[in-house]
């Protein structure tokens, strides 16, 4: 699916432009998650069908992998001891009642400085500024809470909605921007293509003798973050942690020796499996970059949503199915008023071969 003429194409950030009417961007979920819709762009000619026609397109023995990560209630308001008003988003957890964070504030303050969280005193909790992370220079704050920082965040936090939603977060996003099977807290932003999965999908996908595992990435606040350089070698990728467990390595090289496809569920799910593929480490942290030239070792098909112009998942999808074929899609997914972003519809995708990027 990809062409020849890209084939030897050095891409720059411009190449994965596109417009996007404003009235595409979902606020809310579709009112059933398999009721989305979904571009089948694994064949030609595409074909427009609904999610919970998944099934229909998998074979007995093909397996998919989720990332089964929960997000917390990262978002969380507070003041500085002045007086001015700040915005905390957690990115991690470390031991110590300690965290990393975002901060969202007028002038910032300086280490040993007192943050008084959700009231403070007044039914709230406090949080000491330590310093800057992961070192002197950082863009993220290291902090001392003063409990349990998961505690905490369900008890004073929001719900962390991508910048592009525009309400307040409410109890409709605390169910549906969660996966149905999430259970590692540590997201900032949900692994979104899984969001179309519901416990009926699932079964019937069960019933289809279609295999499933999980890995989990805790997706950062970074996977909304703009490419900024027009030459994207220039990119500096954000950092998340990723594992892959024994039994879903296992379940992988199973399915490989009995022909079937692995159906990686979401970006993350990609970056966190050739992440392991190409480091020989089922966990760690990860800043993979995957833009077109990358040859991928495990992923053979791929179910995502719509992304952002001139992100890196942008690249990545062009990647994995060629980059004249994604801009085709994305033509037809406007034309066609689909739906995009987090609470938007999805596509599936196959794997051509690799397209190159010059140098």
């Amino acid at each position: 699916m990809s062409s020849s003429n890209t084939s030897n194409r050095r891409f720059t950030l411009s190449d994965f432009d596109f417009d996007l009417p404003e009235n595409l961007i979902a606020q809310h979920p579709a009112a059933q998650r398999s009721a989305s819709r979904l571009l089948d762009g694994s064949q030609t000619p595409l074909v427009d069908r609904v999610f919970r026609e998944l099934p229909a397109l998998l074979n007995p023995g093909d397996l998919l992998v989720f990332n089964d990560t929960k997000v917390i209630k990262a978002r969380i308001y507070g003041e500085k001891a002045s007086g001015g008003k700040l915005e905390l988003l957690i990115e991690r957890v470390l031991p110590n009642h300690e965290v990393v964070a975002h901060m969202k504030v007028s002038k910032k303050p300086l280490p040993g400085a007192k943050l008084y969280m959700a009231g403070g005193s007044r039914g709230g909790f406090e949080a000491v500024l330590l310093g800057r992370w992961p070192d002197a220079n950082g863009h993220l704050f290291h902090l001392r809470l003063s409990d349990e920082p998961h505690k905490l965040m369900e008890k004073h936090g929001h719900v962390p909605l991508p910048p592009y939603i525009t309400h307040e977060d409410s109890e409709e996003d605390v169910q549906r921007y969660q996966t149905v099977f999430a259970k590692a807290p540590g997201a900032v932003a949900a692994p979104t293509a899984a969001l179309h999965f519901d416990e009926a999908l699932l079964a019937r996908l069960d019933a289809r003798g279609v295999q499933r595992a999980s890995v989990t990435l805790h997706v950062g606040a970074g996977t909304f973050q703009p490419v900024k350089t027009e030459n994207i070698a220039e990119h500096v990728m954000h950092s998340e942690w990723y594992q892959v467990p024994e039994s879903t390595q296992h379940a992988i090289a199973a399915c490989k020796a009995r022909g079937g496809k692995v159906l990686a569920v979401g970006t993350t799910t990609v970056r966190t499996l050739e992440s392991w593929a190409a480091s020989g480490q089922a966990s760690g942290d990860t800043q993979i970059f995957i833009t077109p030239g990358f040859e991928f070792k495990v992923v053979d098909r791929l179910i995502t949503n719509f992304h952002l112009p001139k992100s890196t998942l942008m690249m990545l999808v062009s990647a994995f199915a060629g980059y004249e074929h994604i801009m085709g899609l994305y033509r037809h997914a406007i034309a066609q008023q689909y739906r995009f972003f987090s609470y938007g519809d999805a596509m599936l995708l196959t794997r051509t071969a690799t397209e190159s990027q010059t140098s």
